[in-house]
This record gives structure tokens, C-alpha cells and sequence, in this order.
């Protein structure tokens, strides 16, 4: 018997005694518990988003102009090669960023990745309480591997796409889609608590929030 068995085999056992008639019913669970931790509707849940992802040593700025301020970080973190996926919105491409462009149609090999100095992608939606960002591989996000290799991502999301907590990110996401939860960059530590960013994922993470 291998583990798989051995715990459906517990499973078995432990209902052993429960009527046959007895059915779940999701409804009956009572849902009555807080599901945000973000405040009250008056609550800056932008700022909120922008203090909690600084503490993962990400930087977010907020802008209703994003073109320079895309430009710019791109700029000031020195890429070459830009991997921008299909589907990201053409009115947040600064013109001065597709002399640099990667697509992935056709996908991109693993060389091909790993030598791009970064991403340019947008995403499902944010956490304010987590300081999280959310990844489906909707349009402008692209497969996972996109943000796995290159060394830097650049997040571009609207205001609006800022959920206060979990429960309320859960209730708009599509449990179908591949849901990737990032909060920050990629960081890890060794047994003496030694952080060593970059290791899963890129090394740096920037957002860039577009306020109304």
C-alpha cells in the first residue's frame, strides 16, 4: 500500500460511522467570521498595498501617468531585453521600451529567458493587508516561466484591481485559472538565517499602481 491509499484508506475509515443520508451542505456553514483585515470603506487601501509590499523590499509607486515612470524604472534597473507578453496594454508601453522588446509567441526558450534582463507584465489583482500580487495568465501576464527567470519584473496594475483582504481577492479571482501569489521578490534563507534573494524567482520586484 503506497501513502496515497493509506490516507484514503483513514478517509474511509473515519466516516465509517456517519449516516448514509447525511449529505454536505455548504450553505449551513456559518460565514459570519471577519474576512477583511484592510478597515473600514474609507481606508487608503492603495497606501495600505504600497506600505505592506515595501516590507518584502519592493518598491511601489503610484501615478496617473505610468509611461515615464515605466520608462524610468526600466532605465534606472539597466535591461536590455524586455519580455513583454501578449496582451499587455499598449497604452502603458513607453515608446522607447519595443526597440528592446521580447515576445513569447512563440515561446521563449530557457536560455533565451534566463539571458532577458527583465519583465514587464500586468496582473489579476493585488492584496492590500498582504502586500501581495496576483498572476493568472491572463492577458499581459504570460505563461509562469516569464516571471520565474528574468532577474527583474515590473508589475503594472490598475488602482482598482486592489482587493483589501484574502477572502475578498478569493471571491474575485477564477479558482480554474493557474493562480500564482506573489509577495515580493524571490528570497529564501539558509540555517544560519542568511536571506539570499533571487534564488526561485527575480531579484528585484517594482509596481507601478495607476490611480484614476
Amino acid at each position: 500500500m503506497n501513502s496515497r491509499e493509506t490516507v484514503f484508506a483513514r478517509i474511509r475509515a473515519a466516516l465509517t460511522d456517519v449516516p448514509s443520508t447525511e449529505t454536505y451542505d455548504a450553505a449551513r456553514i456559518p460565514r459570519d467570521y471577519r474576512d477583511s483585515h484592510a478597515g473600514d470603506a474609507d481606508s487608503d487601501i492603495v497606501g495600505l498595498f504600497a506600505e505592506r509590499a515595501a516590507d518584502y523590499r519592493t518598491m511601489v509607486t503610484r501615478t496617473t501617468d505610468p509611461l515615464p515612470v515605466i520608462s524610468a524604472a526600466l532605465a534606472a534597473y539597466g535591461t536590455a531585453g524586455i519580455v513583454v507578453p501578449d496582451g499587455f496594454p499598449e497604452e502603458w508601453l513607453p515608446d522607447d521600451v519595443p526597440r528592446r522588446t521580447l515576445t513569447d509567441t512563440p515561446p521563449l526558450r530557457v536560455r533565451e529567458l534566463d539571458a532577458a534582463g527583465g519583465v514587464l507584465t500586468t496582473c489579476a489583482l493585488a492584496i492590500a493587508v498582504t502586500g501581495t500580487i496576483v498572476l493568472d495568465g491572463g492577458p499581459g501576464q504570460g505563461r509562469r516561466a516569464l516571471t520565474l527567470l528574468p532577474d527583474y519584473h515590473l508589475c503594472v496594475l490598475r488602482a482598482d484591481q486592489i482587493a483589501g483582504d484574502v477572502p475578498e481577492a478569493l471571491r474575485r479571482l477564477d479558482p480554474h485559472r493557474p493562480l500564482t501569489f506573489i509577495s515580493g521578490p524571490s528570497a529564501t534563507s539558509d540555517i544560519e538565517l542568511e536571506r539570499v534573494e533571487g534564488v526561485h524567482g527575480p531579484r528585484t520586484l517594482d509596481i507601478v499602481v495607476v490611480d484614476p
